[in-house]
């Protein structure tokens, strides 16, 4: 049914689609994927995040495939119902879906670390984007390092998109790398007691972790 003049569809009410960005985005298709493949919580693996990379170590690329392009498509759904037409509350959305991945409450409030979703939020707000993260995280896990791959597309994405898209584009760039860069600040734990925080965050932000080499590094 068309929308009369001045009249609001109910499912592009504010309330709706920030509600919808959430829930979407907090679905934890890649943890479900392990269960379902290999009977495995990912916040008992590795770093405890729940990523695409802890399934792709648990389960394999088929794994990582499938619940990848569903992570993608969750992303996208919030941004969507907002439309291109009201930037402030699409920049919103976009935000608010990375943030029901990065704290889902199906999780306990664990969860990953936003890119895919954010590849697919970007898709409906700048797809430009889309492309800017794609091409940092494959980068990154060419060259053995996800995390500055990923860091390298966050620094561009806000002057890129504010150049392609206007001021829409560098609100939807703004909410997404926000929400992605409080995760890596957030990590998983607290900080260690007795560990440098300034040092400590400077780790999470630039690797991901709490220390610049691997675990199991070789010396």
């Amino acid at each position: 049914m068309a929308e009369r003049p001045g009249q609001q569809s109910w499912w592009r009410h504010p309330v709706v689609v920030l509600a919808a960005s959430y829930v979407a985005g907090a679905i934890p298709f890649s943890n479900l994927m392990a269960k379902r493949r290999r009977g495995v919580d990912l916040r008992s693996v590795g770093s405890g995040t729940v990523s695409g990379t802890s399934l792709y170590e648990v389960a394999g690329f088929g794994a990582l495939a499938l619940a990848g392009i569903c992570d993608v498509a969750k992303g996208a759904v919030g941004p969507a119902l907002a439309g291109r037409d009201r930037p402030a509350l699409q920049a919103t959305a976009c935000a608010t879906t990375v943030a029901g991945h990065n704290w889902s409450p199906f999780l306990g409030g664990a969860g990953g670390r936003g890119i895919s979703p954010a590849i697919g939020a970007l898709g409906a707000a700048a797809p430009v984007g889309s492309a800017i993260l794609l091409g940092g995280m494959t980068v990154g896990r060419l060259s053995g390092e996800t995390a500055i791959g990923s860091l390298a597309a966050d620094i561009a994405l806000v002057p890129v998109l504010r150049r392609t898209d206007g001021r829409r584009g560098a609100l939807a760039a703004t909410g997404v790398v926000a929400t992605m860069l409080a995760k890596r600040l957030a990590g998983n734990a607290p900080v260690p007691a007795g560990e440098k925080k300034t040092r400590t965050y400077l780790n999470r932000l630039v690797f991901d972790r709490d220390t610049a080499r691997k675990a199991g590094a070789d010396d």
